[in-house]
């Protein structure tokens, strides 16, 4: 994969209201869990509007790489489940991609098995940090091996007899919470992880909504382990992620209202919306249901005067996926935006605070770029500039976004990196205008 390197997008910013209702892809993140937990439940797990991305894929592909039966049909995505201890060997290295999820919560699997797996990444991954998952795994008994002593990809797993931990992760991690809880499906005695912050809890979710006994004491959210997970029809809200992108453009384009449909409304995903709706954004949210034990709902969005406000503290874990399209909501807001605690930022798919700081100021932006975030100084309107999206998929999305409400053509290149979450982004985008 190379990211989109070669293609470019033109946004023509100044192109008139949004109007219309669209229902965003599915949840990446959910499907992620439902590929791996309904890989190793008993029986077949049916997933209903699966995420067909490349990120999803590549783990989809390494679940089937270890024996697992998945075929997409009519109905949706069909696992037949191999059971806790059904995987088998991979006949070859697995190619993660460009998808950090797949990457973490794989290592966590694969160190409990019985067998010798490798795993890899593309150019983008192998530079992201894998220490945070691989050191916690190593006290629980794992064998890793990698470059920088296991902290990037690739690295080979010797598979090992696992025993439980309690952990306190040093960042607000999702990634690392899955990754060892899954490991600690295999692993003897109960596995604990105590969150300073929380963050999305998908995968407890889901590990009860398929049989298994999730326990949680104050911060800590533990398993013990032997739980059977026991497959069932998993059904995939759309993903608030993506969806962001299209709230933040009908705020900043006057004259707008779209309606979102199918939306997860996950209480540990939904920062982004209280973050806008503090900035003054007209968001109402309508026909609230559930889905596979996950809250959905239809979001109504309105054009918008936004104002600069302070972000930081426990809305980041909540949001921090969202953060590069507020920054972009920021620059249309009258005032000055504040983003802080977010350093986690910088070792996403790129450095998301370097890569939104200098591309948004190629557009007229005033931000000034902090360790831990930035500061964004509020302006009526930008101007179109030729942005790159460094292989970051959420950058891509975040300047079109700023490129609808700008004077002028926004050339984005790298525009193909958004086939890892929302392949028909772009599309979808312009039929809205």
């Amino acid at each position: 994969m190379d990211s989109g390197g070669k293609v470019i997008e033109e946004i023509e910013g100044g192109a008139g209201p949004l109007r219309g209702e669209i229902i965003p892809p599915s949840d990446k993140s959910i499907s992620h869990r439902a590929a791996i937990l309904g890989g190793i439940a008993t029986g077949e797990t049916l997933v209903e509007d699966f995420l067909l991305s490349d990120d999803t894929i590549s783990t989809l592909n390494a679940m089937r790489m270890m024996g697992v039966s998945a075929l997409m049909d009519s109905k949706g995505l069909l696992i037949k489940g191999v059971g806790l201890r059904g995987l088998t060997e991979p006949p070859d290295v697995i190619d993660a991609g460009n998808s950090g999820t797949t990457a973490r919560l794989l290592t966590g699997l694969l160190s409990a098995q019985s067998f010798f797996s490798a795993l890899t990444g593309d150019a983008y991954l192998r530079k992201r940090p894998m220490h945070r998952v691989v050191e916690p795994l190593r006290a629980m008994g794992a064998d890793i091996r990698g470059r920088e002593n296991g902290a990037r990809l690739p690295l080979a797993v010797i598979g090992s007899e696992l025993h439980g931990i309690e952990y306190s992760p040093p960042q607000a991690s999702a990634q690392v919470k899955t990754a060892l809880l899954i490991a600690g499906l295999y692993a003897e005695g109960e596995t604990v992880i105590i969150e300073t912050l929380p963050t999305r809890d998908h995968t407890e979710r889901m590990l009860r909504y398929l049989g298994v006994e999730v326990l949680k004491q104050g911060g800590g959210i533990g398993l013990r382990g032997g739980a059977s997970l026991k497959g069932g029809v998993i059904s995939v809200p759309a993903d608030i992620s993506s969806a962001a992108y299209f709230i933040v453009a009908a705020l900043i384009n006057p004259g707008s209202e779209i309606l979102i449909k199918k939306v997860g409304l996950n209480p540990l995903r939904t920062g982004v919306i209280d973050i806008l709706r503090e900035m003054g954004g007209d968001i109402d949210i309508v026909e609230k249901g559930e889905r596979s034990g996950e809250p959905v709902g239809d979001i109504v969005v309105r054009s918008s005067s936004l104002t600069g406000v302070e972000i930081g503290g426990a809305i980041i874990p909540r949001s921090i996926d969202e953060l590069p399209v507020v920054a972009v909501a920021a620059c249309y807001a009258e005032g000055t935006t504040v983003i802080r605690d977010a350093a986690e930022l910088r070792v996403k798919e790129t450095d998301r605070v370097r890569a939104m700081a200098a591309e948004l100021e190629k557009m007229g932006a005033s931000i000034e770029e902090r360790e831990d975030g930035m500061v964004i100084g509020g302006k009526e309107r930008l101007t179109g500039a030729r942005c790159s999206s460094r292989g970051d998929h959420r950058v891509a999305m975040a300047l079109a976004v700023a490129g609808t409400g700008a004077s002028g053509v926004t050339e984005i290149e790298g525009a193909g990196s958004v086939s890892v979450s929302f392949p028909d982004f772009f599309a979808v985008l312009r039929n809205l205008r």
